[in-house]
């Protein structure tokens, strides 16, 4: 049996995951548990799987927490409870589910104590790609992609040589506005941007669809998780959600991935690694009902944010770490309804075009970086 630490216990990976640990009781244990603070949806999770760590927010919210729980785990907040939680002997893997730069710290204390790590926390490796993997190769993991996309070429990528891969393909299913053209995006709202045609993700991931910046970061997670360069990594339209990436090899095969659109069979897949279990919860695919695939080019120009991602993965260094900080606090904002959709990008830009890079930056200074470009671009909106 799999004992699990799971991060983000509450988001939209967190319990979907829950799901495939309740779906298969004898395979995996729900061992230690941290959510932020939503105790309504924590509390059932923790009564039911009764996890021996449970990690929250703060302070006030395990005091809550305590009157509520009818046994008797290790209750702790913060970030060093965290990494305490993912460097447990007994934890066999960690599932790495929270949303941000938040989840860089515990995914290396993971990576130190040798976890096997599923993670959906594709800021990790945005903010500090050039640390985590030359720390999993220094211990020798391998980190087990949760998104769709990266399980794709995960997938597409065994059984062949490094040396063979022509070119890595990202598939985007174009978000909720990816009928629309710039103009008429123009007073978009924030309802309307959470409306996603294929996929059911949590609310940051959602807006980050409809600006392409979730591709973009993908793009750059790729880069260090295949070691691949960007001028190897391609983005296309594919609005149905049926093939969720590719590889292409040098004799012009391509391999892809195909699947409904469905988050549980990735996450399912990244916890029974390096085996596969049946699965039943959704309807299989069916290409005869689908009857057709359709893809088209990507428009730098319609999607500035990709534009971004890529200029800032290839320059490198500190850029990626202000490009997704700038981005959390933009999209925090819009969801706040404090900016308009175009002003997240407007916002990203002006991050990037204000920061002197820092080559090879240490963990410190990426979490300082981080704090302070978020408190740039809320100032930036205050003083308007």
């Amino acid at each position: 049996m799999k004992k699990i630490t799971l991060l983000g216990g509450t988001g939209s990976i967190g319990l979907q995951t829950i799901e495939i640990i309740k779906k298969h009781p004898q395979e995996f244990e729900l061992y230690a548990f941290a959510f932020g603070s939503n105790i309504e949806k924590a509390l059932p999770i923790i009564e039911d799987l009764k996890p021996k760590y449970i990690v929250v927010q703060n302070h006030e919210i395990l005091s809550k927490l305590n009157n509520k729980i009818s046994y008797n785990p290790k209750v702790e907040f913060g970030i060093d409870a965290l990494n305490e939680i993912v460097s447990l002997p007994e934890v066999d893997l960690v599932v790495n589910a929270v949303l941000g730069s938040v989840g860089l710290q515990p995914t290396l204390e993971a990576i130190k104590a040798r976890k096997q790590i599923a993670f959906a926390n594709k800021e990790t490796l945005v903010t500090a790609g050039h640390l985590v993997m030359k720390e999993a190769k220094k211990y020798g993991v391998e980190l087990l992609p949760v998104d769709s996309e990266h399980a794709a070429i995960h997938q597409s990528l065994k059984g062949e040589h490094q040396d063979e891969i022509k070119k890595i393909i990202l598939t985007a299913s174009g978000g909720s506005f990816r009928d629309k053209t710039r103009e008429e995006l123009i007073g978009v709202t924030k309802n309307d941007a959470l409306n996603h045609p294929n996929w059911s993700m949590g609310a940051k991931i959602t807006i980050d669809s409809a600006t392409m910046m979730n591709k973009g970061l993908e793009v750059i997670e790729a880069h260090w998780l295949f070691d691949v360069p960007y001028n190897q990594i391609d983005v296309i339209l594919h609005n149905e959600s049926v093939i969720h990436s590719m590889v292409e090899y040098v004799d012009q095969s391509i391999m892809a991935q195909l699947g409904t659109p469905d988050m549980r069979i990735p996450i399912q897949y990244a916890l029974t690694y390096p085996n596969r279990f049946p699965f039943n919860s959704s309807e299989p695919l069916d290409l005869v009902k689908i009857g057709q695939l359709n893809f088209k080019e990507m428009s730098f120009e319609r999607f500035p944010c990709l534009r971004m991602a890529y200029e800032a993965g290839r320059i490198g260094g500190s850029l990626p770490t202000v490009l997704n900080a700038a981005n959390e606090e933009a999209v925090s904002l819009f969801l706040q309804d404090r900016i308009t959709f175009l002003e997240i990008e407007e916002l990203i830009e002006k991050e990037l075009e204000r920061h002197h890079v820092i080559k090879e930056p240490d963990l410190d200074t990426i979490l300082e970086l981080d704090q302070e470009i978020r408190k740039s671009v809320s100032h930036a909106v205050l003083k308007r």
